[in-house]
């Protein structure tokens, strides 16, 4: 088992520029903006336009059926990566990457104009400045799918019970909400965010456990630790992937 100390030590590596990054947070969502403006977006070292592997695995393996046509939701979409892939991979008409930094909604849409991207993708994706825990939509416009990837560990960790009642309310019946969970460790650690959690944690804020491993409301439909060699040495044996149907 490893110690606090290694562990620590993970993280910091995982996060460059992490603890630069926290010194412009507060409680308030819009001091994500500052994080932004001062280009302290530790999440993103060395990426390219990519996804992380597991999202790829999951909807190109067809393991879970997807529907044909749909509506998805990226909350904290950042520079907004996973957002066109969805809107590749799936096909669906409406993709929306939302988050609470204007900064962050800029550099997606400057993303979406100056990559080759093709057109027929750009006009599935929006991206809007929102507050997820302001979000609200009609019965009729629920999501099919909303995909969370470190989203959930940069909230502050008292925000996840109405993180997961709000994930009910915006996921319709039938649909499915996406849950790459990273950094996936077993052994609490103080730093964050990205702060600590345990899939126990999202079956407790989902709704509380259903007796059968799940969360009440929710059937697990998939749920897997990628393989360690289609990871990054970042994410080998520190992801989760989840997918969980709304009842």
């Amino acid at each position: 088992m490893a110690t606090q100390a290694e562990v620590d030590s993970f993280h910091k590596s995982a996060f460059p520029n992490a603890n630069e990054m926290r010194k412009f947070l507060t409680k308030e969502p819009e001091s994500w903006d500052l994080v932004w403006k001062n280009n302290l977006t530790p999440w993103e070292a060395g990426a390219a336009f990519d996804v992380q592997p597991p999202l790829k695995q999951l909807i190109e393996s067809g393991e879970v059926p997807f529907p044909k046509n749909g509506k998805a939701l990226v909350p904290g979409c950042g520079r907004g990566y996973d957002t066109i892939y969805l809107a590749s991979a799936l096909g669906w008409n409406t993709v929306i990457g939302s988050d609470v930094s204007a900064t962050a909604v800029e550099a997606a849409n400057e993303f979406l104009k100056s990559k080759s991207i093709p057109p027929s993708v750009v006009e599935k994706v929006k991206f809007e400045k929102s507050d997820f825990f302001q979000y609200v939509v009609p019965d009729e416009e629920k999501f099919d799918v909303i995909y969370d990837y470190t989203f959930y560990v940069a909230i502050p960790p008292s925000l996840r019970p109405a993180w997961g009642a709000k994930m009910q309310e915006l996921v319709k019946p039938g649909g499915h909400l996406i849950t790459l969970m990273f950094p996936h460790v077993p052994e609490p650690y103080q730093l964050g965010p990205p702060f600590w959690s345990s899939f126990e944690n999202y079956i407790e804020v989902l709704g509380g456990s259903n007796g059968s491993g799940g969360a009440k409301g929710w059937e697990i439909v998939y749920n897997k630790i990628p393989p360690p060699e289609t990871q990054s040495d970042v994410h080998k044996g520190k992801d989760r992937m989840v997918v969980w149907k709304r009842l």
